[in-house]
């Protein structure tokens, strides 16, 4: 794609916020075009901030995944809402997505008062529409709209991507008059090393869902280039306890072997060149508590209680 002329750009950043599960990384790729966040069953999958940048028209838009935000209990909690609030405060929109089928329920209320504290508003994006009547959808619209803290209602399916096309239409409008920030056929802005720790992340909460609980992580401890224009990869998977870590690793390894290999495959795919993927497994009880690992996630620490 061609970049349009300095002076006829338009650009400007669009925050997602909204509960665990509403689905905001969908919305993401739906509204990018391509997979640039990770998509689970599991609650709370989006951890770090997730930048996917489309074009509109004169307009590109910068796309923020926030992780969800939630009642935090953790330290991991709080950093993650700390980090969400954060991000939307930077941004030039807002973009509310709400589960149509949970409505106006505690969590969405939370979300609300937050943006009244904050003194802003939001757009009001209800995914799911494709499970609910039209007449209910219209009464859970008007009841957001009557706090006050919305300034438009979109009804979109971020699975199928219905209605997407009018959002982003209607956000392209609003993009204020400014440089592009990134080139015309970039579509995120996560470091390499990052984005594969992501691909191998959602491949763990995929295959192991329910037999893992959430607090897993991966990083990425080596990017090696080779000669021949592949790429080897070295990751270690945290986990907190050594019977966690026999899950991961499988009977014979087997289960290890099969996370590896849907990796390898996906980012072969983004990456467009061969991968070696190596795996490794280590127990590290309290890896949620390390400050260094919030600054590599992206994550506002949360002031010291």
């Amino acid at each position: 794609m061609t970049e349009l002329p300095i002076a006829d750009q338009h650009c400007g950043l669009v925050a997602l916020i909204g509960a665990p599960n509403a689905g905001k990384s969908t919305l993401l790729n739906a509204l990018v075009g391509t997979k640039v966040s990770i998509v689970s069953r599991k609650v709370q999958t989006t951890r770090t901030r997730v930048r996917g940048i489309a074009i509109e028209g004169n307009a590109q838009i910068v796309f923020v995944d926030t992780p969800g935000i939630f009642a935090p209990r953790r330290m991991l909690d709080r950093a993650m809402v700390r980090t969400a609030w954060t991000e939307a405060g930077d941004a030039d929109l807002v973009v509310l997505l709400v589960d149509a089928l949970r409505g106006l329920d505690d969590d969405a209320k939370a979300i609300i008062d937050g943006l009244g504290r904050a003194g802003g508003k939001a757009i009001l994006a209800l995914n799911k529409i494709d499970l609910m009547e039209r007449g209910k959808l219209l009464s859970v619209a008007q009841q957001f709209f009557d706090t006050g803290h919305i300034s438009d209602v979109f009804m979109i399916s971020a699975l199928n991507s219905d209605g997407t096309d009018k959002l982003m239409s209607h956000l392209a409008k609003l993009m204020p008059r400014a440089h592009w920030l990134y080139p015309a056929d970039q579509a995120a802005d996560m470091p390499l090393r990052q984005l594969a720790a992501e691909v191998t992340r959602e491949q763990i909460y995929d295959r192991l869902h329910d037999e893992l609980p959430y607090k897993t992580a991966v990083e990425t401890d080596l990017w090696e280039e080779r000669r021949d224009g592949s790429v080897r990869i070295d990751q270690t998977i945290f986990v907190e306890r050594e019977s966690q870590r026999a899950i991961v690793l499988g009977a014979n390894g087997q289960t290890i072997k099969t996370l590896g290999a849907r990796a390898r495959a996906e980012l072969e795919v983004m990456l467009e060149r061969r991968v070696h993927l190596f795996l490794f497994v280590k127990v590290a009880e309290s890896w949620a508590e390390d400050p260094e690992r919030y600054r590599n996630m992206g994550l506002e620490l949360p002031p010291k209680e």
